[in-house]
């Protein structure tokens, strides 16, 4: 048998055995590890190889099969986040990465103080930079565009849980949670806001500072009212959370009058009005609480001095320093600074 003879009938068993493995490789259950499903992240730039090699960190055998399949049926690498579920075989798992067929990642929007923190959040989560992120919402024409500014952005998210792709850009994120806030201020609610005669933001941001003030949802209408009947006797809304934020200081317990004379927007006690923007984003209660307030007479409150994380209200002054009176003593009491 002359060379050549030889090297067509090694290839063609190669071949055979090549055609009698696919089935094996590709039908049979590649994935048996202990939990339901797993999660592999392909990032942009990765080759087949990095593909292969985060699949294998995952649990996934048979890696035969999905060399293969690249062979027969071609691989072009797309990024994302895909599920690998207990019991797939290669054949499934390869279209699955093949057509780009992603597992939405579901989205929790958390009411946190500061825009910097939300980036951050969601670099955790989605596939994009905290840094580059932040510095796009502190880019004036970059948020005007979405009819915002920089001050009133957080007003745009709605804290709710959204499904969203993990390669979701920055842009189409935004454009998601303006379609989301638009659904969110559906005709009763905008009515609600129009008779405050208050804006969506405005109304965000006073829900902000009353989320900052209690964490009761109950009593979240009654601070409402409060802050709602100061507004319209023109009365500065002199909110510590309002001072805590314009010093970036959340850990203060205790606000002295040092810490009032800021110099602000966001310091309340100098300046009459809601501030330019919320001061966290605001939660779904607090801004029900706005737009449901309760209508009462009070114009003061101070935090009761069981620590409850309820309020004293009051009418008049002279009351509300009895109330503070009580509540600076149980400070004192606990050696709170």
């Amino acid at each position: 048998m002359t060379k050549k003879r030889k090297l067509l009938l090694t290839l063609l068993l190669l071949g055979v055995c090549l055609v009698l493995a696919l089935p094996m490789q590709v039908l049979n259950v590649c994935t048996r590890f202990a939990e339901d499903e797993r999660y592999v992240y392909i990032y942009p730039g990765q080759s087949t190889t990095n593909v292969r090699h985060h699949l294998a960190e995952q649990g996934v055998r048979r890696m035969l099969g999905f060399t293969l399949l690249d062979k027969t049926l071609g691989y072009k690498v797309r990024p994302g986040r895909y599920v690998i579920r207990r019991g797939d075989n290669m054949l499934t798992l390869f279209r699955r990465l093949r057509n780009g067929q992603q597992e939405p990642v579901r989205l929790t929007i958390p009411s946190v103080r500061t825009m910097d923190r939300l980036a951050g959040y969601l670099s955790h989560h989605l596939m994009l930079d905290s840094l580059a992120t932040a510095e796009s919402w502190a880019d004036d024409s970059y948020v005007a565009g979405f009819g915002l500014t920089c001050q009133t952005l957080p007003a745009l998210f709605i804290p709710n849980t959204y499904e969203v792709y993990w390669t979701t850009s920055l842009d189409e994120l935004m454009q998601r949670m303006q379609r989301e806030n638009d659904a969110f201020w559906n005709d009763e609610r905008d009515r609600k806001a129009q008779t405050l005669g208050m804006s969506h933001e405005e109304v965000a941001t006073l829900a902000s500072i009353i989320d900052e003030e209690t964490a009761n949802n109950g009593e979240k209408p009654m601070v409402a009212g409060m802050y709602i009947n100061r507004l319209h006797k023109q009365m500065p809304l002199q909110a510590d959370p309002t001072v805590k934020f314009a010093l970036g200081d959340f850990s203060l317990r205790r606000i002295y009058q040092k810490h009032l004379t800021i110099d602000s927007p966001y310091n309340t006690y100098r300046n009459v009005g809601l501030p330019p923007g919320p001061i966290r984003i605001a939660s779904i209660a607090g801004i029900d609480a706005v737009l449901d307030y309760v209508h009462h007479d009070y114009l003061y409150m101070c935090a009761k001095e069981d620590f409850s994380g309820t309020h004293n209200f009051a009418r008049t002054y002279p009351e509300h320093l009895q109330n503070a009176r009580r509540y600076v003593q149980a400070l004192n009491e606990r050696n709170i600074k």
